[in-house]
């Protein structure tokens, strides 16, 4: 059977060897950035900061848990200023009390660390959030070693 290396390893079998690089991620530390939000009506349009994710860190997904549903029409997005939708498309976001996660693939695959700190904005797309709830929003990134 054919035996292939994932992008990270793709030197490791080399001579010399190329290590995996935690610069890729691989071996790195994850840390978590914690964003509490108070729903109070938010409108469409309206950004929240998340976290300011520190230079040299690098993107690995998030998670999202409400204290109640969002509504059938309130769409958020995970991005950053002008590419709101960088970490997670617009989306209607329904379940309550249920952490779910979120993530693009080529957010989370190949990124190089952040040569600059990056403000993560959660943006509200469509209609505006509830009156009264929670929302928390944990960002998971990792730095090399």
């Amino acid at each position: 059977m054919a035996q292939t290396f994932s992008t990270e390893l793709s030197g490791i079998d080399s001579t010399p060897a190329v290590k995996a690089s935690a610069t890729a991620a691989y071996g790195a530390r994850v840390k978590r950035f914690r964003a509490t939000i108070t729903l109070a009506s938010q409108a469409s349009g309206d950004t929240i900061v998340l976290a300011d994710l520190p230079a040299g860190y690098v993107f690995a997904y998030g998670v999202i848990t409400s204290s109640v549903t969002l509504g059938a029409t309130a769409t958020i997005a995970v991005g950053i200023s002008g590419t709101a939708a960088k970490y997670k498309a617009a989306a209607v976001f329904t379940a309550v009390d249920t952490p779910t996660l979120f993530g693009t693939a080529t957010a989370g695959a190949g990124q190089a660390a952040l040569s600059a700190t990056e403000r993560i904005l959660l943006t509200i797309a469509a209609a505006a959030l509830p009156a009264a709830g929670t929302l928390v929003v944990d960002i998971y990134a990792s730095l090399p070693n």
